[in-house]
This record gives C-alpha cells, structure tokens and sequence, in this order.
C-alpha cells in the first residue's frame, strides 16, 4: 500500500456489488442508482494509491438449508453464477476480492488487523446498508477501536430507506463516521 501525498493511507472496502444485489434476486433500484457513485470512489483511491478490497457475498448449494436461507429464501450470489460476480460496471482490476460466508466478516477483520499500522482510515461503501454494510463496519470499528472507520451513505443502499437510515444511526452511535448523508 502506497502512502498518499499528505501522509495518510486510506482503505477502502466495497461491500458486496455483486450482481444479484444491483439487477438479480435481490436488486433494487436504490441499488442501481449508487453504482456511478461507488465506480467513482474506487477510482479516487486508484488514483491516489490507496487499496481497494471487494467483498463478496457467497453462498453455495443448498443455501436454503442454511439459518440465513431459511430466514431469507432468496437464493443468492451463489458462488459459480452470474450473481455472485461483482459489478462489471466497477473497476476491481488489481483489487483483492475476499469471499465471505456470512453478513460480517472476522476474518477480513483480522485480515485487515494485521495491515492496521499501516491505515490511518478504513472506507466502507456498498450493499446492504442495513446488513453486510452495517456488520463489516462495527466488526471493525470492535477490533481497531483507534482506527477511523468512515460508511459513506451516498455510496450504500439498504433494503429499505427506513432500515438503510436506521443503520447510518446505528453506526453514528457507535462512532463510525457516516458521511454524505442527505
């Protein structure tokens, strides 16, 4: 990871724009209408040589058999399928893309625990909001309590606009830094 001009070095983590979440199973189109917004923030940390990394909702067979299938029995992002992939409209050449099984993830927490000497804030944008978004958030706000942790709000949609703004809330409350909210 470069250092930027000024002395800081940013992460950004873009959660989740995969297919199925923007136009497939569950799309939306609060979904859709961020996507130039997220295209534009990846390229801003390109260009200043931050680090990018896509997570990726993923699920296999038998997902219906799974707690979250029986509770959303949506199938989705199904690893192998169109769904899964992440939007071909964002640039994620040279990103890393980490797969992971569940809403938050301890191990891109811990992942990112050990580059943590080197990150003076950690950027979150995507989908949901009100899940994946709101759990990858405080995972890390709770294993790097130092580290600025920021969601921008104009680059994230929820499953609804109430939950989608009840998650904003929720993360304020425990001192994420919610951004470009309307």
């Amino acid at each position: 990871m470069s250092e930027r001009q000024d002395g800081m070095t940013k992460l950004l983590i873009v959660v989740d724009m995969q297919n199925d979440f923007i136009t497939g199973s569950l799309g939306s189109p609060q979904a859709e209408r961020i996507v130039p917004d997220v295209k534009a923030k990846i390229e801003e940390y390109k260009r200043n040589g931050n680090k990018v990394i896509f997570t990726r909702d993923t699920h296999y067979d038998g997902y219906l058999t799974t707690q979250e299938g029986r509770h959303l029995p949506v199938p989705h992002c199904i690893h192998g399928t169109q769904g899964h992939l992440t939007s071909s409209e964002l640039d994620a050449d040279g990103c890393e893309v980490f797969d992971k099984t569940s809403f938050g993830s301890l191990e891109l927490a811990k992942k990112i625990a050990g580059l943590a000497q080197d990150i003076d804030e950690i950027e979150l944008c995507g989908l949901c909001t009100d899940i994946c978004v709101v759990s990858n958030a405080l995972i890390l706000k709770a294993q790097l309590p130092e580290t600025k942790v920021t969601v921008d709000a104009r680059c994230c949609a929820g499953v609804t606009e109430n939950s989608h703004k009840a998650a904003l809330l929720t993360m304020k409350m425990c001192q994420v830094n919610v951004i470009n909210e309307e």
